[in-house]
């Protein structure tokens, strides 16, 4: 145990903390760097939603959307060109994190459009076209753990992009992403190439207790999500220390972390930090939206790392079952709800950009 401010606290125990936000404002006006050195935020994550945010409420970007459209370009095009000047920006405001830690730490990350989350050969060929692009070194692209994915994130390490696998809920899924990066690096020591290319396995937690919220008993509230926690971190541990895997390592491989993502508290009634505590564990990155990033400075607690056996997870995993509840069709569910989940976000946010034609119009 250590006591210690949060979140400097989180870094002592040797978890990396990112920031789930991008904005033009926290660019412009020197919040990210100041999360950086001061709140010890050490990367950064975006998706969809939180560009549609973003992009409909800053008119900062109003300027770039017009000219983009004035030029001809669909809303598409448009869009990528703006989150790859923000995401640029973002990687080298923590490039000497990326330095400092030989490529461990020091991330940022850009989906690809969730509209391909079950097109294996168009996710490549975009991924592969925004990794040029941004010819950043610490950027990831991020691609959703679906059945279709998974052969787009093998093709894409063998290719040697570093990947942020999204959507992640259940062991099974964390297993077979885990899988599909581990034969791109094989496939890369076959050829003869260097098989040190990131990666991270982005673990999804409080959607799962949204959606028993009206299901799990009062004993049961806001336990499920933590308790998929454990089973998973259980298994990332087995797979670390796996014959297969430390075969990968001594020949120049690097271990795929464990990121804990959608980890702002959804029930009014629990802790501001609930998901931050629960989930303190080295050689993992929590991902966490701006609000709960303030609401973590503001507390002074003891911060333990989770249980390498994963404590009592099969026990409440277990409960959940007798309550009526399974887990794994609802991590199914889970990983289809959120794709169209952002398939919605992202037509909400391509919509936003072309609304932006109508002053191009009363102009001409």
């Amino acid at each position: 145990m250590i006591k210690q401010k949060s979140p400097q606290s989180l870094r002592a125990l040797g978890q990396s903390v990112w920031i789930d936000n991008i904005t033009r404002k926290i660019l412009d006006d020197g919040t990210l760097e100041r999360f950086r050195d001061e709140l010890s935020v050490t990367g950064l994550t975006s998706n969809p939603t939180i560009f549609e945010h973003a992009i409909s409420k800053d008119s900062t970007y109003d300027a770039t959307i017009i000219d983009g459209l004035a030029k001809g370009q669909d809303s598409e095009t448009v869009f990528f060109g703006m989150a790859l000047d923000d995401l640029t920006r973002a990687a080298d405001i923590f490039a000497p994190i990326h330095q400092q830690t030989n490529g461990v730490d020091g991330w940022v990350s850009l989906e690809v459009s969730p509209l391909l989350a079950f097109d294996t050969k168009r996710s490549i060929d975009a991924a592969r076209s925004l990794s040029a692009k941004a010819a950043r070194p610490n950027l990831f692209v991020k691609i959703p753990g679906t059945t279709e994915g998974l052969p787009a994130i093998e093709e894409l390490i063998f290719a040697g992009i570093p990947v942020n696998i999204t959507l992640l809920f259940s062991r099974e899924q964390y297993l077979s992403a885990n899988a599909a990066y581990q034969r791109g690096i094989e496939r890369r020591i076959a050829a003869g190439l260097n098989p040190l290319v990131g990666s991270v396995a982005s673990i999804f937690i409080s959607r799962w207790d949204v959606a028993v919220a009206t299901q799990a008993p009062v004993a049961l509230r806001n336990r499920l999500g933590i308790a998929m926690a454990g089973r998973i971190y259980k298994s990332y541990l087995e797979v670390m220390s796996s014959s297969s895997w430390l075969y990968l390592y001594n020949v120049g491989a690097r271990p795929q972390r464990l990121l804990w993502a959608s980890t702002g508290t959804k029930d009014a009634h629990a802790s501001d930090t609930l998901y931050i505590e629960a989930l303190a564990a080295p050689f993992t990155v929590n991902t966490m939206p701006e609000e709960t990033l303030h609401a973590l400075t503001g507390h002074e607690a003891l911060y333990q790392t989770m249980a390498p056996n994963g404590g009592d997870c099969e026990e409440v995993l277990a409960e959940f079952v007798k309550a009526g509840m399974d887990p794994r069709n609802l991590a199914t569910q889970l990983q289809e709800e959120g794709t169209k989940s952002f398939v919605k976000s992202w037509k909400r946010l391509l919509g936003v950009i072309s609304s932006k034609r109508s002053p191009i119009k009363q102009n001409v």
